[in-house]
């Protein structure tokens, strides 16, 4: 990676790191709820860059506001709203001079980017979408969360003493543990991983809690799913149970140019490693052809480790 370095977007300091050739097209990968960048991993990242035959991209990813080395705000104050993470996008591409880039969003962040899409059509190449949900109301009901999951929010966990690091840790991993699916659950890397992200993180007060208290904003409200003009690839678990199925193929059905790429037993969780390889490959060829927009066949479950 060429390291993690601060700039200025939209009068605010975001962390930003990149890998790839500055030449190549533009991959712009933005994070979940509360999520900074770490959750990109640096290998899927070095793997999109390369191309592995299908052309090199330029891969971009940062920490969102109060994700972090980005600007914090004071826990439960946040001083911005969810249009203004989604102008913060824009904000990154044009920090790099990129006229446009695919957009490549997981969760909130792929809220973010269908924002950006209906607000901003010429910004985008193409959108890939995992685990998220419309970011505007659909004519079809959407399933709920899985019982499992509403049960956890309803017990209401004890939140940690965010100066306390290992209480901090534990809580994030278990929160991960009920979003991810048992047979991709990997406690040891997700601790690991965790634990990078508290130590580099300026307030985790303020990044578990900021996010989900910022109001909406103007983006895109009053818009529709038809309006979207860029190809997008639509890639979902079928065992994710906080937007569950249904919420991808709502997503498929709503955007003219959409692609559906099921993951078998995958959870709320990026593409986890056995399919790093289907995942990159549908990435990087584009989304939306008329050869595949009406696939809707499961990626095959690899083999267990």
């Amino acid at each position: 990676m060429d390291g993690q370095r601060i700039i200025e977007v939209n009068g605010v300091d975001l962390c930003v790191d990149t890998a790839g050739d500055r030449a190549d097209p533009a991959i712009l990968l933005i994070g979940g709820m509360s999520a900074s960048m770490d959750w990109w991993e640096e290998e899927f990242c070095q793997r999109l860059a390369s191309g592995q035959g299908q052309g090199g991209r330029f891969v971009i990813r940062y920490d969102h506001r109060d994700t972090g080395q980005s600007v914090s705000y004071p826990a439960g104050a946040p001083g911005y709203t969810g249009a203004d993470l989604a102008a913060d996008a824009v904000g990154v591409l044009d920090a790099f001079g990129r006229r446009s880039a695919q957009l490549a969003g997981i969760s909130m962040g792929g809220a973010l980017a269908q924002q950006v899409a209906l607000a901003h059509p010429d910004r985008v190449d193409s959108l890939v979408l995992m685990s998220t949900s419309p970011a505007v109301p659909v004519r079809s009901e959407l399933p709920p969360m899985s019982e499992e999951l509403r049960d956890w929010f309803a017990a209401q966990v004890p939140l940690p003493d965010w100066t306390e690091r290992t209480a901090v840790i534990d809580y994030l991993v278990g929160y991960e543990r009920c979003l991810e699916a048992a047979d991709y659950f990997d406690e040891a890397h997700v601790r690991a991983l965790v634990a990078r992200i508290v130590d580099r993180t300026r307030d985790m007060a303020a990044s578990v809690t900021n996010h989900a208290l910022a109001e909406e904003g103007e983006l895109a409200r009053g818009r529709r799913l038809d309006e979207i003009a860029a190809p997008a690839l639509v890639i979902h678990g079928t065992a994710d149970p906080l937007f569950p199925f249904g919420h991808a193929e709502a997503l498929a059905r709503g955007i003219p140019r959409a692609e559906l790429l099921p993951l078998e037993g995958v959870g709320h969780q990026l593409p986890p490693r056995p399919y790093w390889t289907s995942v990159r490959t549908a990435m990087l060829r584009g989304a939306g052809s008329p050869s595949s927009a009406s696939s809707r066949r499961p990626a095959q479950r690899p083999p267990r480790r």
